[in-house]
């Protein structure tokens, strides 16, 4: 697999990095929602992602999840990997993101957000970080910084840890 170019803005921006929050479906998931004949759902997380939030954490930063749908699973992750934040049912993701920014006690400069659709435009026009994964929603594109080279679900969360603690060494 090749290596992308990071842009000197990138750099400029993922440097001042404190705390990394991130949609679920899409991005920590392939975006498919299977459900049981009892209506249960379910998801598929990929173990790299949750590793790269793992040394995400032991350098001394925070993360967190933000999604639209309500998910005991995606708490049981949140809760499995030790992040910080955890709203799920978001019925307004920009409320929900500022709620954090202040009892996280950091500006929006210091927040990077992994979105992939619509619905997470509006944070993405609020943080110093906007990404996306390889295979967001096209209308995404326009406002992010930064495309993983991985899809959601398959270790996209885990290339954006690798450029942030990476770029933390230089």
């Amino acid at each position: 697999m090749s290596r992308q170019i990071i842009s000197d803005d990138v750099i400029k921006r993922a440097k001042k990095i404190k705390l990394l929050l991130m949609d679920c479906d899409g991005v920590l998931t392939d975006g498919k929602l299977y459900f049981s004949e009892s209506g249960e759902s379910l998801k598929v997380f990929h173990v790299r992602d949750g590793q790269g939030l793992v040394l995400w954490h032991q350098a001394g930063f925070r993360s967190g999840i933000i999604t639209g749908r309500s998910s005991e699973i995606v708490r049981l992750r949140a809760t499995e990997l030790g992040m910080h934040y955890v709203k799920v049912g978001s019925l307004d993701k920009t409320k929900d993101f500022e709620d954090i920014l202040l009892n996280a006690k950091l500006n929006a400069e210091e927040v990077a957000f992994i979105g992939d659709d619509v619905g997470d435009i509006g944070i993405l026009q609020m943080v110093g970080l906007a990404i996306t994964v390889a295979d967001c929603a096209l209308e995404v594109e326009p406002y992010i910084h930064y495309k993983t080279i991985l899809e959601g679900g398959f270790g996209a969360v885990r290339d954006v840890t690798n450029l942030l603690l990476n770029l933390r060494k230089t």
